[in-house]
């Protein structure tokens, strides 16, 4: 064996060992990418989203959050009907439950209480703890159905649903710059490209593309791990930085408050109006909307939708010059379908 073949097999012996290390990394800290995983927890399968009636035929949802690997769940109900299909965006209900013999028993969450504690006992999906609205209430999860009863003497029945967003799959009209479809990376520097699925993936790093635009609309589609255990910026923690540098936070948010550093936050500056993240592992989508000043050369204002819902509403902003940034900040996470239709500015008209 000459010494370039021996270095070539020793670098590619490296190689995968590096691949397999992150594999196992992976695995190790409670991370699943892909719904069809056989090693994914029972949970995943629990945890999700509700929707039914009370016995009185007002409707009601609710959102059940996995809060660890062994079944532990907070359900956060909301009379109305889920966010942005029904709820006042005001009152809650909290309960914590376990996941046993294929069957969640729900209580009514009470005690010490900390928004987005590490111990399932202690968490709130509220900062406010009790919520507004919230009352002693019971249930309980199996075969995908929620039943339970309110303090006050309501009964209801939900099935576990999954939503799609109105914007998802959708088709870039003619004209518009196709960004990643799943065929190729030619537009991006970084990422790697599962050509089985076309789904872009970070590993972890930083992807950035090449092209650089100042307003636009843009359309991109995105999956969160699921990581039950992990709190906070720990759930799969990215950004979807647009071309002003404005960061468009990306992460595992469902059930929370949808604060400034939560899914679609505008990080560092502003809470979404409501929060439309969706469970784990589902496809969600950004809808973004830079659009120049009519006064001012420099200036713009952002409009976001996240699964098709606006969460900010043309709030001040500067137009961009730069290129879009999909931040890797070491979760992986999972993109595609990304396509954007150029709007003009001042100095083009």
């Amino acid at each position: 064996m000459t010494f370039s073949h021996l270095r070539s097999l020793v670098l590619g012996m490296a190689v995968a060992c590096a691949a397999g290390s992150l594999f196992a990394q992976v695995k190790q800290q409670g991370v699943w990418t892909d719904p069809q995983d056989a090693t994914i927890p029972a949970v995943f399968h629990v945890q999700g989203e509700y929707e039914g009636e009370f016995n009185g035929g007002e409707k009601i949802g609710a959102q059940v959050i996995a809060l660890d690997e062994e079944g532990s769940v907070q359900a956060v109900l909301y009379p109305g009907g889920l966010p942005g299909a029904g709820w006042d965006e005001k009152s809650k209900i909290l309960l914590d439950g376990k996941l046993a013999d294929g069957t969640v028993e729900l209580h009514a969450t009470a005690g010490e209480r900390k928004y987005i504690d590490g111990n399932p006992e202690r968490f709130s999906a509220t900062q406010q703890f009790p919520p507004e609205g919230h009352q002693p209430c019971s249930g309980s999860i199996r075969d995908g159905v929620f039943s339970g009863k309110t303090g006050d003497g309501q009964s209801f029945v939900m099935k576990r649903t999954q939503h799609k967003s109105p914007t998802l799959d959708a088709k870039p009209p003619q004209g518009a710059v196709v960004l990643f479809d799943g065929s190729s990376l030619e537009h991006w520097n970084g990422g790697r490209l599962d050509e089985a699925t076309g789904i872009l993936h970070t590993d972890a790093k930083d992807v950035k593309s090449k092209g650089k635009f100042k307003a636009y609309t843009v359309h991109l589609e995105f999956r969160t791990p699921f990581r039950p255990k992990a709190r906070s910026q720990g759930r799969g923690n990215s950004g979807f930085y647009q071309t002003n540098g404005q960061e468009v936070q990306v992460l595992d948010s469902f059930g929370l408050e949808g604060l400034k550093n939560e899914c679609g936050g505008l990080y560092g500056r502003a809470d979404s109006r409501i929060n439309m993240c969706l469970p784990p592992l589902a496809w969600q989508t950004f809808d973004v909307e830079l659009v120049p000043s009519a006064d001012d050369a420099k200036s713009a204002t952002i409009t976001v939708r996240l699964n098709g819902v606006v969460i900010h509403d043309k709030l001040p902003s500067k137009l961009g010059g730069g290129g879009f940034t999909l931040q890797g900040h070491g979760n992986l996470l999972q993109y595609r379908n990304i396509w954007l239709v150029e709007q003009k500015t001042n100095e083009d008209k």
